[in-house]
């Protein structure tokens, strides 16, 4: 089988389409011929050896997918022809993936493969962060960092669902389009006084903030109202500063942190979020951009237009 692969780590340049060994299956797993894989930034990181990876080169990133299963491999409730998705299973950019059928997603039939490598990663972080990290209520107003990327923009539309008002950060007046195309309320520039600006839109503070940036945790809490939360689940502007436990006390605020491994531990909670994800979809209570799609064979230019971060919505590879 062909796979997009790297033996050494750096730019786009290491990348490498080839001919590898199609993966034997183990108990518990099923082969899948891959139809859409999602891109996303940490396979960037694999690539420039950010994130420690096992075995021996050539690598072969990607964790997100979906596809057709071709071998069911005698596992009791999958068959061949049964159409699959993943959010957490290494190897995937490649035209087979050995799936354990502990991480398969049934993909319904109205939900697309392209749809479905477009929003799994992302829209289960947003529905954890929105239903788990904070249990959003009506009324409330919820800030969200980085409102138009893929996260921030799935986590606009699902607290809409829940009846809260959205207020966005953003890096420009692109992007604060963007974010009020997909429902926010209010959409305010890093590059202006935000915190003022939130300050005086909330009335004094929000009720929980979503911080993705890190290095703008304490300004996150500076425009939080007492008894607030700030929700910390990533890291892109740099580490954040250390939090003062006596701040939380004094303003009664709570400092949560997230990460969708921690939510997507057995089988039943993958098909259960999943399953809730796409009946959004379905409702048309989320709507997805169309994503940016590039041939496998291409990876470069994917890895390269996803680093130039001109891109708004999800890039897809196709095998």
């Amino acid at each position: 089988m062909k796979a997009l692969t790297f033996s050494s780590f750096g730019g786009s340049e290491v990348l490498d389409y080839i001919e590898v060994a199609k993966p034997i299956l183990k108990e518990g797993e099923v082969l899948v011929e891959m139809k859409a894989i999602g891109l996303n930034f940490a396979d960037i990181y694999r690539r420039k050896g950010n994130y420690h990876l096992t075995g021996q080169p050539p690598y072969i990133a990607g964790y997100e997918g979906s596809g057709i299963i071709v071998d069911a491999n005698n596992q009791a409730g999958f068959k061949n022809g049964d159409r699959v998705a993943f959010a957490d299973v290494p190897f995937a950019n490649a035209e087979y993936v050995a799936l354990p059928i502990s991480h398969a997603l049934p993909l319904p039939e109205d939900i697309s493969f392209e749809t479905a490598a477009s929003v799994l990663l992302q829209g289960l972080t947003a529905q954890y962060l929105a239903t788990d990290s904070h249990q959003t209520k009506a009324g409330e107003i919820v800030l969200i960092h980085a409102v138009a990327g893929g996260v921030g923009q799935l986590l606009t539309q699902i607290t809409k669902i829940f009846g809260a008002t959205v207020i966005g950060l953003t890096s420009s007046e692109e992007k604060a389009e963007i974010a009020l195309q997909n429902g926010a309320d209010q959409v305010y520039l890093y590059s202006d006084n935000w915190k003022k600006q939130v300050i005086l839109a909330a009335a004094g503070g929000v009720d929980v903030v979503y911080d993705s940036v890190g290095s703008t945790l304490q300004d996150s809490f500076n425009v939080t109202k007492d008894r607030g939360q700030v929700v910390f689940f990533g890291m892109s502007g740099g580490d954040p500063a250390f939090v003062d436990p006596r701040m939380l006390m004094d303003g009664s605020k709570t400092l949560t942190g997230g990460d969708l491994w921690s939510y997507l531990t057995t089988r039943e909670e993958r098909v259960k979020r999943s399953a809730q994800l796409f009946d959004w979809i379905r409702a048309q209570q989320i709507s997805l951009a169309e994503p940016a799609s590039f041939k496998l064979s291409d990876g470069k230019a994917a890895h390269d237009f996803l680093e130039s971060r001109k891109s708004t919505g999800k890039i897809i590879l196709i095998p």
